[in-house]
Parts: structure tokens; C-alpha cells; sequence
């Protein structure tokens, strides 16, 4: 009745899944969430709106995407190694009643009291979980998520709360990674600088181009918008590098392949260079980089006088700088 293609009988975990309304043989994937790219940790088929997956997971609490392929249903959830059931029998993936985990019930709490509050309020609601729960792997992946906007002293609270498995966690490792940043970047200070490899495996410095005007790009090959962007990205550069425009462009795949194909095929001639940590990349961090496309724009002095500039815009305001 149920078929996987990792079906391994000796997994502690497994998932026991009921759905409403989906076609026989259409496949059902778990990614893992934390990934930029597609991560896959398994799949199987749906027959009589019914699913199993018995998985050896990569580790346990996983944060996961349970998705069809067309992404028409979906839901992210925690799964550990325990027997956990699904049922979207009465409801969409992302209503879907999920037993056997703790920490996806813990999850889901958290996301049904997120619902319908204002960014800012959803925040406080966020803050005030992470000290209810400081031993929660939920808490430590939040945190990592928002810690530019907690800001380095409340993060720094947050986060001496934790357990010590937490702070080890991978997220935790995020977390310590920012909190040792001696500085931030700010509009109208002076940047900060940061080395970093480049697709060749040596080392560069932003402020390499010191005296140039330079646009600090934060992109990756599997976002979307910054792609859609490179056009027009290198119609600036053409037109205003004989006038002394740079670009550093910082990446967050954690894919080198990928990475190096998008440059080519995007046609991207300037300054590229990746520690392939994503989220934990560490001019991010120092930049407060939360979403990409992301960028500064760093005037002949050193100073940061814009963010997130594109297009006629970008255009506009280096027209101003170059008088």
C-alpha cells in the first residue's frame, strides 16, 4: 500500500500520513527546512490519501518541509525519532494534526499564537517563548532566525539562558558566531571590514576597494529576486565602473557548484567571495542580514549612505555620489 524510496525498517522514526483530495502515485517529499537549497532527505507516494515514510534521519529534533512537488501543499515541521502521525484527513498540510513529537507540538504552539499579530508583537510573543522554553531547540532556531533585530544585548540574554545542548546546537553555533562580532555596521557610519574567500580559495578584503564606491551585495543562486535583479545589476556596473564603482558580492549558498554557475551564467564580472556557512555567514551577521537581496552602498570615504538600493534607483544615487 505505502512505498518509499529510503524505506529503512530499522529507523526509529516514522510518519504515518492521512490527506484529502490528492491523486494516487503523487510524491511526497521531506527537505530538510534549514537548507537554501533542496535538501532531500526522503520521499514516497501517496495511495488512498494515505502515506508513510520510515527514514533514518540525518539527526533528531530535524526541521523539515513536507511538501508535494508542485509546493500546492506543504507544512514545516520538527520531527524526531519517535512513531508520529499526520492527519490532513479534515484540514490543509498546514492545519494538519501532527502527533508523537514534543517539539513540533511546541512548535505549533508557538505558530497558532503568531497568528494575526503585528510583526513587532510577533517578536515580543517570540522573546517571551524563548524564555519560557530555554532548553527548546525551537527557541535556539528562532533566535538564530531574528537575533539582528533582538539586537546583541537581548540576544545575549536570550541566549544565557540556554542549555548547554543549545548552545551547541547548530543554531546555537549562529548564535555565539554573532554575539563574538565586536562591531555593526550602521547607515551613516564607517563600514566594517571582513575578509573572505573567493570561488578561487583566496582571500579578499572589502576594503581592498577602499576609495571606490562600492555596492555590498548579499545574494545567493537559489534566491529568486537576486536573480531577477542581476540584469540590471550589470547594466550599472558597465555604466559606472569607468567612473570608479565596485562591486563585493557576498553569497550564502552553501553549494559551490552552485554558486560558481550562477556567476557564470549571470555573467556577474565583479568581486565574489563565499564561506558557504549560509545563515551563518559571517558579513552577514555583521551586516544584519535577516533576508536577500540585501545591500550597502559605501561611498569614497568609507561611509555607508544607503541600503537596499536597485535599480533607477541605485542608478540615481551613485549619479549623485559621482558628481
Amino acid at each position: 500500500m505505502f512505498s518509499s524510496c529510503n524505506d529503512k525498517s530499522s529507523a526509529e522514526f516514522s510518519l504515518t500520513g492521512k490527506t484529502r483530495g490528492i491523486e494516487n502515485g503523487t510524491m511526497i517529499y521531506l527537505d530538510n527546512a534549514d537548507s537554501q537549497t533542496i535538501d532531500l532527505i526522503d520521499s514516497t507516494k501517496v495511495e488512498n490519501n494515505s502515506f508513510v515514510f520510515n527514514t533514518e534521519l540525518p539527526n533528531s529534533p530535524l526541521h523539515v518541509v513536507l511538501r508535494t512537488n508542485d509546493d500546492s501543499h506543504y507544512r514545516f515541521l520538527w520531527l524526531e525519532n519517535k512513531s508520529m502521525t499526520f492527519d490532513a484527513s479534515q484540514n490543509d498540510f498546514e492545519n494538519a494534526i501532527v502527533t508523537g513529537s514534543k517539539v513540533e507540538n511546541s512548535a505549533q504552539s508557538l505558530r497558532k499564537e503568531l497568528e494575526n499579530l503585528s510583526e513587532e508583537n510577533q517578536r515580543k510573543k517570540e522573546i517571551e517563548f524563548i524564555k519560557k522554553h530555554p532548553n527548546s531547540i525551537v527557541s535556539a532556531e528562532t533566535l538564530s532566525t531574528y537575533l539582528t533585530t533582538f539586537g546583541k544585548n537581548e540576544t545575549k540574554e536570550l541566549f544565557d539562558l540556554f542549555s548547554d545542548e543549545n548552545k551547541l546546537s547548530k543554531y546555537g553555533k549562529i548564535i555565539s558566531s554573532y554575539l563574538e562580532l565586536k562591531e555593526q555596521a550602521e547607515i551613516g557610519g564607517q563600514f566594517i571590514d571582513f575578509e573572505m574567500v573567493d570561488k578561487n580559495g583566496e582571500l579578499k578584503k572589502l576594503s581592498d576597494l577602499k576609495g571606490k564606491i562600492i555596492f555590498l551585495d548579499f545574494w545567493a543562486s537559489w534566491c529568486a529576486p537576486c536573480r531577477k535583479e542581476n540584469p540590471n545589476l550589470v547594466k550599472t556596473y558597465e555604466k559606472f565602473k569607468p567612473k570608479g564603482f565596485e562591486i563585493f558580492a557576498v553569497s550564502l549558498d552553501e553549494n559551490k557548484e552552485n554558486w560558481i554557475k550562477a556567476i557564470e551564467k549571470d555573467k556577474l564580472n565583479w568581486y565574489h567571495v563565499n564561506d558557504l556557512k549560509g545563515n551563518g555567514n559571517k558579513a552577514s551577521l555583521i551586516y544584519g542580514v535577516e533576508g536577500i537581496p540585501d545591500s550597502f552602498l559605501i561611498d569614497q570615504n568609507g561611509i555607508i549612505v544607503a541600503r537596499d538600493l536597485r535599480g533607477k534607483e541605485l542608478d540615481k544615487k551613485l549619479t549623485e555620489l559621482m558628481e
